[in-house]
């Protein structure tokens, strides 16, 4: 891997420590009840919002795990040569905190109705931990050139690299 991807890797993982201390300091410290209030019915409260990010996030979990196993196959979508690049930089772009176009999370993304558990924080440090771990043990592969397909979309393939910068992207916009 480049020194330059390498650093990138670094970043990620630092700024993925950081949004969980950041949720257990900002959050942790809330009631059941705090965390399940929304501010109006059609938004999210702030319990959804971790659910809906434990729930993204962790259909990453056993793809990068095919690949540190060495069992990952590839679909004729990840075969495309031009389709992965096109498609993890627009991601990347439209889940940006600056961007102020609302999104539709996929269904099978959507958050918990209402009453999540308390320990929402807790589960999604807990998992920053795991994606931690992952982006640590896959750092020495050459990650632009793996390429995955969106635990989102079967279509839709992007880098290794990318899936990385759209957690962290992902996870700072909401």
């Amino acid at each position: 891997m480049n020194s330059d991807l390498a650093q990138e890797i670094d970043s990620l993982v630092t700024q993925a420590e950081a949004i969980a201390n950041d949720a257990r300091k900002t959050f942790g410290g809330l009631s059941k009840e705090q965390l399940n209030w929304k501010p109006s019915p059609e938004r999210w409260s702030v319990a959804q919002c971790f659910d809906h990010l434990i729930t993204s996030n962790s259909g990453y979990l056993p793809i990068v795990d095919s690949v540190l196993k060495g069992q990952k196959q590839s679909s004729i979508w990840q075969k495309l040569p031009f389709l992965p690049g096109i498609w993890g930089k627009m991601l990347i772009k439209s889940l940006d905190p600056k961007q102020t176009r609302k999104m539709k999370a996929p269904k099978k993304f959507e958050p918990a109705q209402s009453d999540v558990s308390s320990s929402i924080i807790n589960d999604f440090a807990a998992q920053q931990e795991k994606i931690v771990e992952k982006m640590k043990a896959t750092a020495n592969l050459d990650l632009e050139r793996i390429v995955i397909t969106s635990p989102a979309a079967s279509f839709v393939t992007y880098s290794l690299m990318d899936a990385y910068r759209i957690i962290v992207v992902h996870e700072r916009r909401h």
